[in-house]
């Protein structure tokens, strides 16, 4: 089994690293954030159309970066489309500690704000991989940390 998920991994990595979706700018984004990775040298403009009752309508981002740094931005942008900020924030939570292996304890509220969205879980346990590089942890992060600080209202995120 470990091996069908580290072949499941490679793929999807590669299929979005090498044809990423959503690598637009935008006109009518109305929250933005530059992401940058300097252990590596990722940077990314995440862009991103959040509704008055806090609905992220559109994701997408620009920038440059390795496959998984670009690949998770991809799969990021998919994901979110249609959720709340809430969920965003949740998912982030869940991301990190997927890529990192830690627990970040169990918070009900934010329990509630996954429930439903297993399909969106189950797509990001794909990123389980880079616990074994934990170099590339900083990453398969950065676009979510990115899309934080867009929705937070901060101009900039880093890894560091």
């Amino acid at each position: 089994m470990q091996d069908e998920l580290r072949d499941l991994y490679q793929e999807v990595i590669l299929d979005h690293g090498k044809h990423p979706r959503n690598l637009r700018h935008p006109a009518d984004a109305n929250r933005r954030a530059e992401g940058h990775n300097p252990m590596c040298g990722d940077q990314l403009t995440v862009f991103l159309k959040v509704s008055a009752d806090g609905t992220v309508e559109d994701a997408a981002f620009e920038g440059q970066g390795c496959a998984i740094s670009v690949a998770s931005a991809s799969m990021m942008t998919e994901i979110l489309k249609g959720k709340s900020a809430a969920q965003a924030h949740a998912l982030f939570s869940v991301l990190h500690s997927i890529c990192t292996g830690e627990e970040d304890g169990h918070d009900h509220s934010r329990h509630n704000l996954l429930a439903g969205l297993d399909d969106e879980m189950d797509r990001l346990v794909i990123l389980a991989g880079v616990r074994e590089f934990p170099v590339r942890v900083k990453c398969a992060t950065l676009a979510w940390h990115t899309m934080v600080a867009a929705i937070d209202g901060q101009e900039a995120a880093t890894t560091e």
